[in-house]
């Protein structure tokens, strides 16, 4: 099973749903959540803030945070995943945000990359990534990098909760 078809199936029996703020990934995070047949029932849809602008404008990250550290930071893929679960009111978001190459960017060395998770519960994570490889193997493994961590973050919530519910047992 893809990581995918595990979040999408993670998040239909919780009854909760996702959206996708991408930046480096540009839009196949959603590609790799909607080839799995019945993603419509948890996914929401995404935003790819490829330009710095759209991600301050659109999904709320700080204008200060971008022009002092620009978008390749650990706070801003944060504040991506929790804009874009606010703008597209769901239960989970997550975001992509780093330097595919070929050349440096935001003084960040190519395959510097940060995945994050925001959810219900004040839950928060993100990810540093040190990837190798040409620009298309680091899109690529960000996406599966992102999905392998809110599948995590689900089975975790999950567990948290079942032992809430059973008093600790």
């Amino acid at each position: 099973m893809t990581a995918a078809a595990r979040v999408l199936r993670l998040l239909g029996a919780r009854g909760e749903t996702l959206a996708v703020a991408e930046s480096l990934t540009g839009g196949l995070v959603a590609a790799e959540l909607t080839a799995v047949p019945g993603a419509s029932r948890s996914f929401r849809g995404s935003v790819t803030a490829y330009a710095t602008p759209v991600k301050r404008d659109l999904l709320g990250v700080d204008a200060p945070l971008l022009a002092e550290r620009g978008a390749v930071d650990p706070e801003v893929a944060a504040q991506m995943a929790a804009g874009v679960r606010r703008v597209l009111d769901a239960d989970w978001g997550v975001s992509t945000t780093g330097v595919a190459g070929p050349e440096p960017q935001d003084g960040q060395p190519v395959g510097t990359v940060y995945a994050a998770v925001a959810g219900p519960s004040g839950v928060e994570k993100v990810v540093a990534l040190r990837l190798n490889g040409g620009r298309a193997e680091i899109r690529h493994e960000s996406v599966r990098s992102v999905l392998e961590l809110l599948a995590s973050e689900l089975g975790e919530n999950a567990r948290a909760q079942d032992t809430e519910q059973h008093g600790g047992i």
